[in-house]
């Protein structure tokens, strides 16, 4: 329960940039995700979940002016979305259609969508791009990284650990690669965005510059492996 994790973990904060602040929970709980509490002038928007939301996390976000909604990128996130979502005036969950049959609470709250795109406020949109999961989404911030663009992709594409490069799995627990195609179809959704910048689902997995550029590289030499290169 909520309240036996809280005795032993709370929540931890980092601002990767103006804006954008990450959320995780010490010492580390299950995979050790981190979520992404994005702020604009429109409103704010809780990207990717984490299980623990305790009062301080409340008081704090609250204290940066609330959730105008929580979008997820695949069901490994989907945690405690609706404890998240309550906390805040029952902020709308987007989650994509594709991944319907994963929600194991289902909840007036959630917002399913379908399609390649979602807006969610005037410089934030959601990009499907598949991967593990069909529904597997992305964030897009026109005016992050100082205007240049930011792509928030959790794991749909993982951040090396030396943020040189990106790479891909169809099962990380198992250790199965992603197919060429499903590689070169997330490339392909964020192709029509402008981003210099990468956030992955670590706090330390960031690509501060070059990001779209990496990924096509990541890409192509990702398949050339594939391919017996």
């Amino acid at each position: 329960t909520l309240e036996v994790l809280a005795r032993r973990h709370f929540n931890c904060y980092r601002q990767h940039e103006p804006g954008l602040i990450g959320i995780g929970s010490v010492p580390k709980f299950s995979i050790g995700q981190r979520a992404l509490l994005l702020r604009t002038s429109a409103g704010n928007i809780l990207w990717d979940c984490i299980p623990l939301i305790d009062a301080a996390t409340v008081e704090i976000v609250r204290g940066l002016g609330g959730l105008a909604g929580i979008a997820i990128s695949h069901p490994h996130y989907y945690s405690t979305m609706v404890e998240w979502s309550r906390a805040f005036g029952n902020a709308p969950i987007h989650l994509h259609s594709a991944d319907r049959d994963w929600v194991m609470r289902p909840d007036p709250a959630i917002k399913f969508w379908d399609g390649d795109t979602l807006q969610l406020l005037p410089d934030v949109t959601l990009v499907r791009g598949g991967g593990h999961f069909p529904g597997g989404t992305m964030l897009h911030w026109a005016k992050g990284a100082g205007g240049r663009g930011v792509a928030c992709c959790a794991d749909i594409a993982t951040i090396a650990q030396d943020r040189k490069f990106f790479s891909f799995m169809r099962s990380y627990p198992n250790f199965i690669p992603l197919s060429a195609r499903g590689v070169q179809a997330i490339a392909a959704s964020l192709g029509p965005f402008q981003f210099d910048a990468m956030y992955g689902h670590y706090f330390d997995r960031v690509t501060p510059t070059g990001a779209k550029k990496i990924l096509q590289v990541s890409v192509d030499r990702y398949v050339a492996a594939l391919n017996g290169a």
